[in-house]
């Protein structure tokens, strides 16, 4: 199993006019150190108007200054979100492929549709669409980077005459392809699309995701039209990592973090599913929302203890063998690549720079050929 750096940028309150820019430089200063300490790559969301859970709305920008500060840790997409009109797909493979040329090869392509109602409802798309725009993008995207000229021709996308798409990326035929979901179905569908799955389920424990993991190589088997041109059968998938000298300092610096995390997360998305009761519509794809709302209203996102993340190893928070012991359980579990979220919340930056240089030195080494 390898490990990833997996940030959302969180900026939280009170700010003043520095907070942002704290936020991005600290998160620059981290992977400058993870690329150093032999993670394998560097991951970003794509979020719009989340405050304080995530600021990170234009990370491209991002990608480029941390491929010019590092040699060799590889930078995900984590995701580009593809439904229309959050991203063009003619603009994504252009914008991908300029990444991919000024770091030298090292993107992964990570792809999904978004899952709050501020994010969609304050671009104008219709849930029930997102499926359908998701897939159509996939295929332009691909079209752009593979064939000589390429013209658009779908349902939400469509180009007048074929057009060169440039540049092209260095990856041939094209960097490695993900697609990110929560829902245990969307699992199944990532591999049935013969993508990499970014298996985005906050609070789950090791043993629950291998089921889900099971999902998606039955999906891969099914698998007879792939999105790219060739088949990306790893499995990525998300949880919370500190580490400190001892486990009792780690709880204490990321167990405040941890909780706000997954109960402001599930708060969001459970409001996908609140706006589509006030609008009488059915969730469609979106179903695993309707649980998320179940527990907001009876009240237990607000209830929810550090203790049961911590002995679920739905967090993995402690000193470097209580790390490596529960890291490994997401190793049996099916798990390729282990996106460590490593400032859910308010973590301070010291504390992060100190967790990766731990982690670089005690705990990703357990896991090397």
């Amino acid at each position: 199993m390898k490990f990833a750096l997996f940030y959302e940028i969180p900026v939280a309150r009170p700010w003043d006019d520095e907070s942002e820019h704290r936020a991005y430089k600290n998160t620059i200063e981290q992977a400058v150190l993870g690329d150093k300490m032999g993670f394998h790559s560097f991951w970003t969301v794509e979020h719009h108007f989340l405050e304080e859970y995530s600021h990170c709305s234009n990370p491209e920008v991002l990608y480029g200054a941390i491929a010019a500060r590092t040699q060799n840790i590889r930078l995900g997409y984590g995701v580009r979100l593809l439904p229309k009109p959050y991203n063009h797909p003619i603009r994504t493979a252009e914008s991908a492929a300029v990444l991919d040329l000024i770091s030298d090869g090292r993107v992964e392509f990570g792809t999904g549709r978004s899952s709050t109602r501020a994010e969609l409802e304050g671009f104008d798309i219709d849930p029930a669409e997102t499926r359908a725009m998701w897939n159509e993008a996939l295929d332009h995207i691909v079209g752009a980077w593979t064939e000589d000229e390429y013209q658009a021709q779908g349902k939400y996308w469509q180009m007048g005459a074929p057009r060169r798409v440039l540049p092209r990326t260095l990856q041939k035929p094209h960097p490695p392809m993900w697609g990110a979901t929560s829902s245990p179905e969307g699992h199944r569908e990532i591999g049935r699309r013969g993508l990499g799955l970014c298996s985005f389920t906050v609070g789950v424990p090791p043993e629950e995701l291998a089921d889900r993991i099971a999902l998606y190589r039955q999906g891969l088997d099914e698998c007879t039209n792939p999105a790219g041109k060739f088949v990306n059968d790893q499995a990525a998938t998300f949880t919370m990592v500190h580490c400190a000298p001892t486990t009792q300092q780690a709880v204490d610096e990321a167990a405040e973090s941890c909780v706000w995390y997954v109960g402001h997360g599930g708060g969001l998305i459970a409001s996908v599913a609140e706006w589509q009761e006030e609008k009488k519509e059915e969730l469609g794809s979106y179903s695993y929302a309707a649980g998320p709302l179940e527990h907001r209203r009876a009240g237990a996102l607000n209830r929810l203890d550090f203790s049961y993340l911590q002995n679920s190893g739905s967090a993995i928070v402690g000193d470097p063998d209580h790390c490596v012991e529960v890291a490994k359980r997401y190793e049996a579990a099916g798990c390729d690549l282990l996106l460590c979220l490593v400032n859910p919340y308010k973590i301070g930056h010291e504390e992060v720079m100190r967790s990766i240089e731990l982690m670089g030195k005690h705990v990703l080494p357990e896991f090397r050929d």
